[in-house]
Order: C-alpha cells, then structure tokens, then sequence
C-alpha cells in the first residue's frame, strides 16, 4: 500500500449511503482509484453517486448487493485491492426483530464481506465500526477518559433495548477474530455521531438524531456519549487509513476525546 501506488480498484460497500457516499465522493477525488465498486442495497438509489465528481461516471460501477448473498458480495469485490466495508442497518425505530433486522446483517454481513476479501487476495480491509462499539460501558475505570481499548457492554445494552450498540460491537468482535484467525488486513473506524452535507436523497439516521434534538426530544443517553464529526473527516480518514502501511487496529475519529462519566 505503498503512497505512490496508483491504479487501484477498490469496493466501497453501502456505497449510497450518508458515509458510504462521502468515501467514494473522496476517493474520485484522489487519481489514484481508477475504479470504485459502488455496493448498494439491491433496490437503491445509485443516481447520486454519478453526480459527485465529473469523472464519476468513468470510475464509478453499480453492484447491486445485498451483504448476506455471498455471491453478490463476490461480484462486487472480484477484482479489488481494498475494501471499505461501510455497510450496516441502522435505524431510530425500534426493531420489532433485533437479531434478524440488525444483528444478523452487520455480523454475517460483515463476515462475508472479509471472506470475500481474503479469497481475492484484498490487501486492507477498513472496516466502518462505530463509537457505538466503544460506548455505552458503564464497567470502565472512574475519571479514566474512553478510548479505543474500550467495549461497549452488551449485557447493559441488551437490558436497555439498544440494538445497535449490539450489533455494531458483535460485528467487530468477528471481525476481528476472523482477522486474526485468517491473517488477513483489518483496520477499523469508530466514528461519533457523523454530521455534515447529505449527498443522499434521504435522511440518514445520524442526521436525524440532530434533528430530533432541535425539536426538543427528551431521550436520554446514559453511559453513552454521542460525540460529533463532520462525515467528510470521516471518509478522510477511512482512505488514509487505506493508504497508511503502519496502521492497525482500532480508530476513534470525533471532534475531542471521550470524556469521563
């Protein structure tokens, strides 16, 4: 993954999505990735993506892919040095069916797409995770700022109805032992609450906890600090950590440092 490189193919999967649409928006921006596979959820809107650089058209190619069809990930990723994986449900509603709306989709999700990558050789993986998988975590230290060696506590999650967490957390834990059991290239990104410019047509669940704030709702989020980033740092950092050889492990990427509770 040598800076100088150029010409490389890489899948970008939730590609039309808040971040997954700001990755590629980065990426076209950059010579450097003369192809991008853009993977959508089967049904989706790609018409954006087409619009967010004038080469976009040229490096830009659809795959219609749901994550849990192996066969369709392997059409997407066929051919690529790297992947980001951005791909998850998220949702503010409350999911009537936990395990199959959210938890299944980001954890064999996610493992398919590693799967994939290791079968074609993919030299990274940047995986999308979340702060969500570092906190809530009412166990760690007193006055001891969060940091990356933080995990969410599932058991307090489950208790309190937060499914995403879960998800977020599950999925990287089998990132991570897939990573390690198959020596394949993993980095991950936590992201805090991304905020900025939509490119997609529709509210994404990010942008809408914003909004329910400014209209006065009155959740709480105990042990669970939202923290903010602007989506474009985020994609920012997701292609340096691509293109740095040296990185590793695990990435919080907000405005400041989690505070302690």
């Amino acid at each position: 993954m040598a800076d100088k490189k150029v010409g490389d193919v890489v899948c970008v999967t939730g590609a039309n999505g808040f971040i997954g649409s700001w990755v590629v928006r980065t990426l076209l921006d950059n010579p450097r990735y003369t192809s991008i596979h853009a993977a959508i959820f089967p049904g989706s809107d790609p018409t954006h993506l087409f619009t967010l650089h004038p080469e976009a058209r040229a490096r830009v190619k659809v795959f219609e892919v749901d994550v849990l069809d192996a066969d369709a990930v392997c059409r997407a990723i066929d051919g690529c040095t790297g992947v980001f994986h951005v791909a998850s449900p998220c949702t503010l509603e409350d999911p009537v069916d936990p395990e199959r709306e959210l938890v299944l989709p980001a954890v064999q999700g996610t493992l398919n797409v590693l799967d994939v990558a290791k079968r074609f050789k993919v030299r990274r993986v940047v995986l999308t995770s979340s702060i969500s998988a570092l906190v809530p975590n009412p166990s760690w230290p007193a006055n001891k700022p969060f940091d990356e060696s933080s995990w969410t506590n599932l058991d307090y999650c489950k208790s309190r109805q937060k499914w995403y967490p879960v998800s977020k957390t599950l999925a990287e834990k089998a990132a991570w032992d897939f990573a390690e059991k198959n020596g394949l290239d993993v980095v991950a990104i936590h992201p805090a609450t991304c905020l900025g410019r939509m490119f997609q047509p529709g509210l994404n669940a990010s942008c809408a906890v914003l909004l329910q704030l400014l209209q006065g709702s009155p959740d709480t989020q105990e042990c669970h600090w939202l923290g903010a980033v602007h989506v474009q740092d985020v994609a920012k950092a997701q292609v340096l950590l691509f293109q740095t050889p040296t990185a590793s492990g695990r990435y919080l990427c907000t405005n400041r440092h989690l505070p302690v509770f």
